[in-house]
């Protein structure tokens, strides 16, 4: 197989140095193993993460340097159900902070942490800051709807809370990728979180004030949305809309400028 030139791995260590000097964003995709329903596979955000990476650092003619995907997160809320992946959370954050800090070692000045699900962000945010002001990288983490907001929006049909875990979303993208391996005839809307005027989980709008109870508490599927509204052409409205805007983030994050720090003591 021939190398890709987007991808971290597939250079010596000599190489790399010269990759470096170049000043790529490197990427790095954050996923997780779990529950998403009875009609998705425990991959889906390792497959959702993994394939809008690679499609972006393809057509970034050279701006991304992908790294490998780092395939399990922070799940100690979805381990009742059977196949689940735990990190716990002080675990995650060091081993993230790890390739971080590896990575600013060797040259390599913006990094970004491509995340793949929700629950690893406000870890991921700490990594980032820490790598910040531990090395002299630039780091920042985002959710991946989060780029294409707009666009998600105008194709959705669900309301408040259907966008939110093995939901229409995240069903419509897997639709486009791989519709062999999605059984829509098991799709079921679940939708049981309390009523509140405070605390919702959505992926595109969530709740002024967040909080994650144990998932069972509220959903005995493992969904939290409503995939009965998932197709195919939705799928590829959303993939091509986050692919666009994570070559453009990544471009503006590229030559992203810093100020000179003073300490004023």
């Amino acid at each position: 197989m021939a190398r890709k030139e987007y991808l971290y791995q597939h250079y010596t260590w000599v190489e790399l140095k010269e990759v470096a000097a170049r000043n790529p964003v490197v990427v790095i995709p954050v996923g997780s193993v779990e529950d998403h329903g009875p009609h998705l596979p425990l991959d889906t955000d390792n497959f959702l993460i993994s394939s809008i990476c690679e499609e972006a650092a393809r057509r970034a003619n050279g701006d991304i340097l992908l790294m490998p995907l780092i395939p399990y997160g922070f799940e100690t809320h979805h381990m009742d159900f059977p196949g689940t992946i735990d990190i716990h959370m002080e675990h995650m954050l060091h081993f993230v902070l790890d390739v971080t800090k590896s990575v600013a070692r060797h040259g390599f000045t913006r990094i970004l942490l491509a995340d793949g699900h929700g629950s690893n962000m406000p870890i991921l945010d700490l990594v980032a800051r820490r790598t910040i002001i531990e090395t002299e990288a630039l780091c920042a983490p985002f959710l991946w709807p989060s780029l294409a907001l707009g666009d998600i929006k105008k194709v959705r049909e669900s309301g408040r809370g259907g966008m939110s875990h093995a939901c229409e979303l995240e069903t419509s993208v897997y639709l486009y990728l791989d519709q062999e391996r999605v059984h829509m005839d098991r799709a079921v809307k679940e939708m049981e979180q309390p009523d509140s005027d405070y605390i919702w989980s959505d992926l595109l709008s969530p709740g002024p004030v967040r909080m994650m109870d144990i998932w069972t508490r509220f959903s005995k599927s493992g969904v939290n949305g409503d995939p009965t509204l998932a197709t195919v052409e939705k799928g590829r409205v959303i993939f091509e809309a986050v692919v666009e805007n994570f070559v453009k983030f990544a471009r503006e994050f590229k030559n992203r400028q810093r100020g000179e720090r003073v300490d004023l003591h």
